[in-house]
């Protein structure tokens, strides 16, 4: 679609639980979108999700997208896999860039979450496939009770989420991933919860089973080592938030986008949701967001009556 065409209703970046839910209501209340997906949702990463709403048994990130994605094709929503790489403000609305393309819409939506920083480590998709790896102790926590579990992150916040992961196992130790010391006080909680502290490691790797199933992960240090069913990374996370910056929209001091109560961001327009908004990274929340937002783009709108 070219800039000088007629605009859409909205347009949607980011092909994850908050995109597609959003493309899936405006669909439902025939409004004329486009769904840009670069393929890079977070979500895929998730081996099984058990607090997912609606899997009492479990269900994968790439079963759940897929999912979503049929759900949303059912009202005529096909993703446009491009990667939207600039966006402008336009009169009465946005023109955004990507792949050689052009799009102008009236609204735009935001979903294009965020990006973890990860350890590195040789295998390190197939060690989070097998569940050595883990990026999100709320979401299962539970399923790493009572193994062995090591917090990998700095020294300033590591003890913190050491501490939350005391709820599910009595083994927990805190590895710092880079030189530094550990507050007093923070020494002091994890004592009392009995929390090792260890050094940073010389190396991590993974280690596989007879079946070439990793099995574990293993510490390394000149004078020992230390083998954790599950390690943790809480080494932070970085927004993807270069086009909400383009246009002027407000972040906070971690550079998650501030929205308003309809998921509006400090940009008219422009609306965000998911985990590239200041909240709790879950896929309950994002797609709550996207039910905020996506009711509010409808309403603002020119009625489309029927």
């Amino acid at each position: 679609m070219s800039p000088q065409q007629e605009p859409l209703d909205c347009l949607v970046i980011g092909g994850g639980p908050a995109g597609l839910t959003a493309a899936t209501y405006l669909a439902r209340f025939h409004r004329r979108i486009v769904l840009a997906d670069c393929g890079e949702s977070r979500a895929r990463y998730i081996p099984v999700s058990h607090n997912c709403p609606g899997f009492p048994f479990g269900v994968s990130g790439v079963d759940l997208l897929q999912r979503m994605r049929e759900q949303a094709a059912h009202y005529a929503v096909e993703p446009v896999r491009v990667r939207i790489d600039g966006l402008e403000r336009h009169a009465g609305g946005f023109v955004a860039h990507g792949g050689g393309a052009s799009w102008r819409a009236r609204t735009v939506l935001l979903a294009s979450g965020i990006r973890d920083r990860l350890p590195d480590i040789a295998g390190l998709e197939r060690g989070i496939a097998d569940g050595v790896i883990r990026i999100c102790a709320v979401c299962d926590g539970y399923e790493a009770g009572d193994e062995r579990i090591a917090m990998l992150g700095p020294p300033a916040s590591v003890i913190g989420h050491a501490c939350f992961l005391r709820t599910f196992s009595r083994t927990v130790t805190a590895v710092l991933s880079e030189a530094g010391e550990v507050a007093a006080e923070d020494r002091e909680r994890a004592a009392r919860l009995g929390i090792g502290i260890l050094a940073p490691a010389d190396s991590i790797e993974l280690v596989r089973d007879a079946a070439s199933n990793i099995r574990a992960c293993r510490f390394s240090w000149a004078d020992s080592q230390r083998e954790f069913d599950v390690v943790y990374p809480v080494l932070g996370a970085d927004v993807k938030g270069h086009l909400a910056s383009a246009i002027g929209a407000h972040r906070d001091d971690d550079g998650e986008l501030i929205v308003d109560a309809r998921m509006q961001t400090s940009v008219d327009g422009c609306y965000a949701a998911g985990d590239a908004v200041s909240a709790v990274n879950q896929i309950a929340v994002a797609v709550g967001h996207a039910s905020i937002a996506s009711i509010a783009i409808h309403n603002r709108l020119p009625r489309n009556v029927r």
